[in-house]
């Protein structure tokens, strides 16, 4: 059975993830396109067919990249395929900007070593929806593999990262980050965005130290994944040399984490409102933000105080691209440092919300620390943890539908006023604290959120959270 996940497929490399599997959803894959090219109703109708393939740098995803696109040229396409491990975003800009009917990302992201993945990406260069990728599912095994021997490929290499980092130095005020004489680190948590900062700012007066740059499959005994529970080894290494920010991505560099210039670890959340700060306060900018509903209440207090509307989607980036598509948007965000930008394509990028820390850090000229103490002394503290246990999958539906049916009267004191169901279950007390348990989407994990407004508090929060799971 392969069953597709948020935008894509991922699977245990050589257990569900094999190279017979890879060629049969690259098969449906290419089968579903050429479909959507035949249709008159589809916004690729008429388009040739060209696909764009990338890889990052797990276990076999080059040749998990090679079978792909040995797939997709026995099926006539045109194929375009990077030269190297190259970050998702770099991807899917080449998709839209060569005018592809779609692409196909070997990378499982954050997740542990163990997994690899198939991404879809759609011809407007963000993530597949689900639609899409249930009617590519529904394409397996429809007809046989077309595969052109290894020794017969004709594919055309590309590096797809210049034009990319073109696109993303236009956003932001680069001639101002050059100047800045910053002092610049980045923790690619040992995936594919090693160097990327490096070559972005290569040239200017800013100084670039990239940490745990080495290519190692096991990501150096952790999930490639921003959160402040892996960045130990980072931190380490700012403590014995200072810089002005520590920057850090995933696995295939789409999500954006920071620590300051010493290491001391920011969350997620953090990071968000300091880039909705900067759009806002620094850049004069306006429009619609869009967040996930597991996101920080900060969010609405900083969208309510500058009169930015706000919308709230499910969780999932598939949700956020849409909306970033519409006219008067601004910006998208969700709980795991996945942002994305109007102007741009509809899609996380984690370089480009790097440069623009660096812009904000250019601009105000004082450290990210003193930054973030000046907005939680206008809008009050907000600390936020996320807690992953291990929870089968076969009880994760009862125990949901349990907590629906039975939530807590209280938070910490607080009456529970609101019970929102739409991924998971979550829990809003009066006072805006909240608690929510989602299942993953890829993973046999059952996800704790807790907000509150001390560290205490967020930790008795997550405490509950974890004896709800002992309920079924």
């Amino acid at each position: 059975m392969i069953k597709f996940g948020t935008d894509g497929w991922r699977a245990v490399i050589a257990q569900e993830f094999t190279f017979a599997n890879v060629a049969r959803v690259a098969q449906a894959t290419a089968d579903y396109w050429k479909s959507q090219v035949q249709s008159p109703t589809s916004p690729v109708h008429g388009r040739a067919l060209k696909v764009v393939i990338g890889y990052d740098r797990r276990f076999f995803s080059d040749r998990f990249a090679q079978t792909t696109a040995a797939v997709f040229l026995g099926n006539g396409y045109q194929v375009i395929c990077t030269n190297d491990p190259t970050p998702t975003p770099c991807l899917s800009y080449a998709v839209k900007r060569l005018g592809a009917v779609g692409g196909v990302m070997i990378t499982a992201s954050h997740n542990p070593p163990a997994f690899n993945g198939f991404k879809l990406k759609a011809y407007f260069g963000g993530s597949s929806g689900p639609e899409e990728c249930q009617a590519v599912e529904s394409f397996l095994d429809r007809n046989p593999v077309k595969q052109i021997e290894d020794g017969k490929l004709r594919l055309q290499i590309s590096d797809l990262r210049p034009a990319h980092y073109s696109a993303i130095r236009q956003l932001v005020d680069f001639p101002l980050i050059a100047r800045s004489k910053l002092r610049v680190a980045h923790d690619p948590l040992f995936g594919v965005g090693a160097g990327c900062f490096a070559a972005l700012l290569a040239g200017t007066n800013c100084t670039v130290t990239t940490l745990n740059a080495r290519h190692d499959v096991l990501f150096g005994g952790i999930c490639p994944e921003p959160l402040p529970k892996n960045y130990a080894l980072g931190g380490a290494q700012l403590r014995k040399n200072p810089h002005d920010i520590c920057l850090v991505t995933d696995g295939d560099a789409d999500r954006i984490g920071a620590m300051d210039g010493r290491g001391q670890p920011m969350t997620n959340q953090q990071v968000i409102a300091l880039l909705l700060h900067h759009l806002a306060c620094n850049r004069g900018q306006s429009g619609v933000v869009t967040k996930t509903f597991n996101t920080t209440a900060l969010v609405d207090k900083l969208c309510a105080a500058w009169n930015l509307p706000l919308t709230e989607v499910g969780i999932g980036f598939r949700y956020i691209a849409p909306e970033l598509m519409k006219p008067g948007a601004l910006f998208g965000a969700e709980e795991s440092g996945s942002v994305g930008f109007a102007n741009h394509i509809p899609e996380r990028d984690g370089l480009a919300a790097g440069l623009f820390l660096l812009e904000m850090l250019a601009m105000e000229k004082i450290s990210v620390n003193r930054i973030y103490a000046r907005l939680e002394k206008e809008f009050g503290p907000h600390r936020y943890r996320r807690y992953d246990a291990r929870y089968p999958v076969e009880k994760r539906a009862n125990l949901l539908q349990f907590l629906k049916n039975n939530p807590p009267a209280k938070l910490l004191r607080q009456p529970v006023v609101q019970v929102d169901t739409r991924d998971g279950v979550k829990f809003v007390a009066a006072d805006t604290t909240w608690l929510m348990l989602r299942g993953s989407g890829t993973e046999p994990v059952l996800r704790i959120y807790a907000e509150a407004k001390s560290d205490a508090e967020v930790a008795k929060l997550l405490q509950k959270g974890r004896a709800l799971l002992r309920l079924v």
